[in-house]
């Protein structure tokens, strides 16, 4: 759920709440008790970047699982893993 800005146009107090997007907006400021919250327009908490699930998760065909390559697990040389049960 998305965290949104509110500030009051009477008074001046500024509140955060955590609303489902279909909620509808706060309109009474808890401070001076008036009818006269406004959403403010803020940036983003957090940016997703680099390497991660998301950009491997949705391909299709041969680029779907690079994370899965043969490449040896960190237990390899061992013994615990299986491709060094299988030498």
């Amino acid at each position: 759920m998305p965290i949104y800005a509110y500030q009051c146009n009477a008074c001046g107090h500024e509140l955060e709440a955590l609303q489902k997007m279909s909620d509808a907006p706060l309109t009474d400021c808890p401070s001076c008790n008036t009818p006269a919250l406004a959403k403010k327009v803020t940036a983003a908490a957090f940016r997703l970047g680099g390497s991660g699930w998301y950009e491997t998760d949705f391909k299709s065909g041969s680029k779907k699982n690079l994370a899965s390559n043969d490449a040896p697990s960190p237990a390899c040389g061992t013994g615990a893993c299986p491709a060094c049960k299988a030498d």
